[in-house]
């Protein structure tokens, strides 16, 4: 795990922005659910890393005998997504709460990553990516057998077509089209 650090922030950003405030960067249910307070939301763009129902949920929407899919970023293309700043006051709180949520099962990655907010600044955003080595990464699925683990997932945060429905509105309400989820959402809709 990288330890999160002091984040690097662009030149357009003020003195108390760059104080030692947390940026943190959500791509999925920490868009619509971030539980823990911030002072400042911005839709922000990442590159090099890709919204994928990639992750195999044995806890929060899923078991391990009957998983469901969560997000996570896998590598390649370009994530849009909301960027939160921090108070530094309330920065290892909000670590630890992060991690205790995102690293529960080791499938994700702590990571820094640099986020394009809409303004043009960039800001180094603390973020969680897949890890491809670990036995929950689902890699690519065809969209069938998606539908298929998202129908049949439930676990501790509830059924898995919430996560997916609840993610797939919000990103379409912040003008982000996300083909695969819109496809499962309009799937789910008719169930």
């Amino acid at each position: 795990m990288i330890k999160a650090r002091r984040p690097s922030l662009g030149p357009n950003r003020s003195s108390s922005a760059e104080s030692g405030d947390l940026w943190v960067f959500g791509y999925g249910s920490l868009m619509w659910r971030p539980g823990f307070d911030y002072i400042e939301r911005h839709g922000a763009l990442v590159y090099g890393w890709r919204r994928s129902l990639c992750i195999y949920s044995h806890i929060y929407r899923g078991t391990p005998e009957r998983p469901g899919l969560v997000l996570g970023l896998d590598r390649g293309g370009a994530c849009h997504g909301v960027a939160f700043r921090v108070a530094e006051a309330r920065r290892e709180a909000t670590m630890d709460y992060l991690r205790q949520r995102e690293l529960v099962t080791s499938v994700y990655i702590e990571r820094n990553v640099l986020a394009h907010l809409v303004d043009r600044t960039k800001v180094r955003a603390l973020t969680y990516v897949a890890d491809r080595h670990h036995p929950q990464y689902a890699g690519f699925l065809e969209r069938e057998r998606l539908l298929s683990l998202v129908r049949g997932g439930a676990g501790q945060s509830g059924p898995n077509a919430d996560y997916v429905l609840n993610t797939e509105a919000h990103l379409k309400e912040s003008g982000v089209l996300d083909p695969t989820l819109e496809w499962l959402a309009a799937q789910l809709r008719r169930a």
